[in-house]
């Protein structure tokens, strides 16, 4: 049996759309039909799924803020008791959104059929990531997949809740620095032309202050368009740059060499690191498995580098502290930390302590970069400002000093 998207239409001629559960797709139509529905198309939903991952799709992608709120959903149907088959017809009953539900009846229609979930959720590698998948596994072979879920559940929420906190604190310099950038340029290219129109009538000499915004203003004008293709496509090329692993590892490299960019870099991987170490480790993954899977969710390449050259060497014996510490990628106390957790038998409880470490950590630098880069930008902007106005008002208060 398996999950099946359709179209039909009704006998007024209205197109219908939903999911169904069959064995083929023969038996969908059929099942139409005893619905006075005539059938479209009828496709199934793994096979959807993975084609909309091959192909570009404007279709958006499942969102981290579902995929947690499912995991919340099957964690707590689980807890309950409710088998697993009726627990994930339950949640997509509940699921205001077609693509989702469909997902869930995809996972449904493998774990009827006799497959592990872990099974399941491999079938949407893209929508289910490796971490879920791995912890998972480890759940159902260690019978306590109701904690593991609650776990996962745990984890993807505090993801989430990082990512929207990030975007929220940069929403603001973002909104801030276009307004800046926008009011100056029409300051340049539409106010200070018709106030050089009034000066140019009088022949008079000009400060050098006015000169120089005239100069900037007719320079803008002339070549603004020829400057905004040239970042466009200075941003185009270095994208295709980045897409060489060896270019975007050296360019990485040189984040990490960074003051502020190189600790917040530093800082993210790092939490993002322990954090899924940590469930992974609480999910019994062994260790070197879960070693790997964490690196991969490392978006610094020079520090997943690092992470893979550890692996290495604790797979001939050696402690997973003093390996990390050979690259010297990852901060003091993260290393401390693990070490500690090592040699006393608790390392679950010190990774997540890390991570809550780096995150608290994180937390702080962001809030006040936010708090400083906004007064930053005003003042930058009056000043701006201030500085065009001083430049236009100047030749004005000259003109009327040799009238009197």
């Amino acid at each position: 049996m398996g999950a099946f998207e359709y179209t039909a239409l009704d006998s007024g001629g209205r197109e219908r759309k939903g999911i169904l559960e069959g064995d083929t797709p023969r038996h969908i139509r059929q099942l139409l039909r005893e619905q006075q529905l005539l059938p479209v198309s009828v496709t199934e939903v793994a096979q959807k799924e993975a084609r909309r991952q091959r192909t570009f799709s404007l279709v958006r992608r499942v969102s981290a803020a579902d995929l947690a709120l499912f995991t919340r959903q099957l964690a707590t149907l689980a807890r309950a008791g409710l088998p697993l088959e009726e627990a994930l017809l339950a949640v997509s009953q509940q699921t205001e959104k077609p693509r989702v539900q469909s997902i869930v009846l995809g996972v449904r229609a493998r774990v009827m059929e006799g497959h592990t979930l872990a099974d399941g959720f491999a079938e949407f590698p893209r929508i289910f990531p490796e971490i879920y998948r791995a912890t998972v596994a480890a759940g159902e072979q260690a019978g306590h997949l109701d904690k593991v879920l609650e776990r996962l559940a745990d984890y993807t929420e505090s993801r989430e809740q990082i990512r929207q906190k990030v975007l929220a604190a940069m929403l603001y310099p973002i909104v801030l620095t276009v307004m800046c950038f926008a009011i100056v340029s029409l300051l340049l290219a539409f106010v200070v032309p018709k106030v050089v129109a009034v000066f140019e009538t009088s022949k008079a000499k000009l400060p050098v202050i006015t000169r120089l915004l005239i100069s900037t203003s007719g320079f803008f004008r002339a070549y603004g368009l020829y400057l905004l293709i040239g970042a466009v496509a200075a941003y185009l090329l270095f994208r295709r740059w980045q897409r060489d692993p060896a270019a975007r590892r050296r360019f990485q490299r040189l984040q990490l060499r960074a003051p502020l960019l190189g600790k917040l870099t530093r800082g993210f991987n790092t939490a993002r690191f322990t954090r899924t170490f940590s469930i992974l480790t609480a999910s019994s993954v062994p260790v070197l498995e879960a070693l790997r899977i964490a690196g991969e969710v490392v978006t610094n390449l020079p520090m997943r580098d690092a992470v893979t050259d550890a692996a290495a060497r604790v797979r001939e014996g050696a402690p997973i502290g003093r390996s990390l510490a050979a690259s010297r990628m990852f901060p003091p106390m993260t290393i401390h930390l693990i070490s500690s957790g090592e040699s006393s038998g608790q390392l679950e409880s010190m990774l997540e302590r890390a991570a809550i470490s780096q995150e608290r950590e994180l937390d702080a630098i962001l809030s006040a970069l936010v708090g400083l880069l906004g007064p930053v930008l005003i003042i930058f902007m009056g000043l701006f400002v201030m500085g065009i106005v001083f430049a236009m008002l100047l030749p004005i208060f000259e003109m009327n000093n040799l009238i009197h």
